[in-house]
């Protein structure tokens, strides 16, 4: 799986640097010719959306993901472990029905001629990135219940086996 962390991080570090030079490049324009480029803001926003669900699933992978902890911490290992797979299956099922509306609103989009409203580019192609994302979701949290499956039931909280 090392080649889907050099994708996820690579792909972070594009959608990162070009957003930066984008709004730097954006702000320049209005302080210097007082006028702004309208297509800095559509690219922008939709890297956005990409980095956004690069970054969830990196954080999947990382077990690194927000959580309360209240319920967890009060039970057995065995009910932990049991807690942590479901609440990991929960969302890979989320994220593949993500990837699954994702693909069905790219088809929705192709079919319906949608543009956007700077460049006028086809919606569908930046709408990729919301299937794309999901997939790369889908898989880590999978890979995250999978190892919590096979992981012994007295491990430590944030002990990943096989990293």
């Amino acid at each position: 799986m090392r080649i889907l962390d050099r994708i996820e991080e690579i792909l972070c570090m594009i959608c990162t640097v070009v957003m930066t030079v984008l709004v730097f490049a954006n702000v320049l324009s209005r302080y210097v010719f007082h006028n702004s480029l309208s297509f800095s803001e559509e690219i922008t926003t939709y890297l956005f959306v990409l980095l956004s669900l690069m970054g969830t699933a990196i954080a999947a992978r990382r077990r690194a993901h927000l959580g309360l902890s209240i319920l967890t911490d009060a039970v057995s290992p065995g009910v932990r472990k049991a807690l942590h797979v479901a609440g990991f299956a929960i969302g890979a099922l989320f994220s593949a029905a993500l990837f699954y509306y994702g693909i069905l609103m790219v088809i929705n989009q192709y079919n319906l001629g949608m543009e956007t409203s700077a460049m006028q580019w086809p919606e569908w192609i930046y709408a990729t990135f919301v299937p794309f994302g999901a997939f790369f979701i889908t898989i880590r949290f999978i890979q995250a219940a999978l190892q919590e499956l096979h992981a012994p039931a007295h491990a430590e909280e944030g002990e990943v086996s096989g990293q």
